[in-house]
């Protein structure tokens, strides 16, 4: 099981409904992009840094850990938006630009906001939940049914994708550098035919118990609360205030 699947699973607002999550994530993205990013992306992301790590008790190493290759991302695109290419003889190729780094540093701390709320969301709801939820707005069954099964075979490959790089090293497949990327290569092939080969099999058995585009299954489906849904607006509310009350 992935660390974040384990930690949407045992967290302390596991039984949580999924809407109540929802409405906070979308408030704080809402004002997120409505609000100058300078005021309010830092109270953003503290906000659902607090409502992971301090409610729903999930450890803060996994919020980062989440966070991690988001950040590394927005570094790399920070000189793109920095720097200015003069192409008239008339100064350096290169150059910083205000306007540049007014616009870098913006669209830097709205990201980072905006997936640090992605990042609660997912550290405390499970993606069944998710997907229940999605399916309940709106969202069309076929998509839903694609979304379950793809998160289940993720699971599958990475299982099989553990135990085929256990035997390549029991054999000494990685000592050498040489022999690594042939591994690798080996490896990535194997998982290849296997994903092909595990799918076609779950059409078939799919196909085979008169499947017609959506699975039913019984599911625990818990209460919205009109005070927890308050205090999600709430919450959202305080940010906006101080955002707004930023000089």
């Amino acid at each position: 099981m992935l660390a974040t699947d384990r930690h949407a699973w045992t967290n302390r607002w596991r039984f949580i409904h999924p809407g109540e999550k929802a409405l906070f994530v979308a408030g704080l993205l809402a004002a997120d992009f409505a609000l100058p990013a300078l005021a309010v992306a830092p109270q953003v992301f503290w906000a659902a840094y607090l409502a992971t790590v301090t409610g729903a008790r999930v450890p803060g190493r996994a919020f980062w850990g989440v966070m991690a290759v988001p950040m590394l991302f927005l570094l790399a695109g920070i000189p793109a938006l920095a720097l200015s290419l003069n192409l008239d003889g008339a100064g350096p190729l290169l150059s910083l630009s205000p306007e540049g780094l007014a616009l870098a540093a913006a669209v830097s701390l709205r990201s980072l906001a905006a997936v640090a709320c992605l990042a609660f969301l997912i550290l405390t709801t499970p993606v069944p939940d998710l997907l229940a939820l999605a399916r309940r707005l709106g969202l069309p069954p076929a998509l839903v049914e694609l979304a379950y099964l793809m998160h289940r075979l993720v699971f599958v490959v990475l299982e099989r994708a553990s135990a085929a790089r256990q035997a390549q090293e029991a054999r000494l497949g990685y000592r050498t550098f040489g022999t690594s990327i042939r591994s690798l290569g080996l490896l990535g092939g194997g998982l290849f035919l296997r994903s092909l080969d595990r799918g076609r099999r779950l059409d078939l058995g799919l196909a085979a118990r008169g499947y017609h585009g959506e699975l039913r299954v019984l599911g625990r489906e818990p209460e919205l609360s009109v005070k927890r849904l308050a205090l999600a607006v709430l919450a959202v509310l305080v940010v906006v205030a101080l955002a707004l009350v930023q000089p």
